[in-house]
């Protein structure tokens, strides 16, 4: 699922609350069938990882130390942890940055390593239900190959059963990988349905107070947006 919305919306406040950072005023949140408030917070991190719009972390650990710490949770033994955490650096194009320093990586860097950290923290079986990844704009900072990387490899646990809620400001890559969208205006629901049937002109000018130009994907079929030229 694809979270839209203006800035200040509400989008990030809605992942921290479903990471259990915010308690809810009302109403509960239910995860795998249970309610949130049941789960220990080592069920939360061996079932759930949630990766922030910022990630601060000064200690001058390796590639590969801080993606261990996705392991954390788990007891699933030494060379398990270490096949886990190879898958993950071959997710997100980290492995040859393996024995770098985390502090002098530079930003894009650091987001395919934090990423590669939280792959590492809900993997470890090649059924993957009953977990859940919450992105906060897991792009930012990409260039543009490894954007398309890091989507591909998050549609690929999405197909191993993950559940997957992410924040991208790009709504075309948006639409190139959500199953659905939900796009939120003041904290409260705008929109909610398959990309074709949320991302239309109307939508853009209510929300957004923009006006696009909405065609389809010569090859992907998926909506394709394009803001009206400005003019002076």
């Amino acid at each position: 699922m694809g979270l839209a919305g203006p800035n200040g919306s509400g989008k990030s406040s809605l992942l921290h609350l479903i990471a259990g950072d915010i308690e809810p005023d009302s109403g509960q949140l239910i995860f795998d069938d249970r309610g949130m408030h049941e789960w220990s917070t080592h069920e939360r991190a061996c079932h759930m990882a949630f990766l922030p719009q910022m990630s601060l972390l000064s200690f001058p650990y390796t590639v590969e130390e801080v993606v261990m710490l996705g392991r954390t949770p788990h007891s699933s033994g030494y060379q398990a942890d270490r096949d886990v955490v190879e898958q993950a650096l071959q997710l997100t194009d980290t492995a040859s940055l393996r024995h770098r320093l985390y502090t002098q990586l530079s930003g894009g860097e650091k987001q395919r390593t934090q990423l590669a950290r939280i792959f590492a923290q809900v993997c470890g079986e090649e059924s993957l239900t009953g977990r859940l990844l919450l992105l906060d704009e897991p792009t930012s900072a990409l260039d543009l190959a490894h954007q398309q990387q890091v989507l591909s490899a998050v549609r690929q646990l999405a197909r191993r059963g993950c559940a997957v809620v992410l924040v991208i400001h790009d709504l075309n890559l948006a639409a190139s990988i959500a199953d659905q969208i939900l796009v939120l205006k003041k904290g409260q629901q705008a929109a909610l349905g398959r990309p074709k049937q949320v991302l239309t002109t109307e939508l853009f000018k209510e929300v957004f107070a923009v006006d696009v130009t909405v065609s389809s994907h010569p090859t992907g079929g998926y909506p394709m947006i394009t803001p009206h030229q400005l003019t002076c």
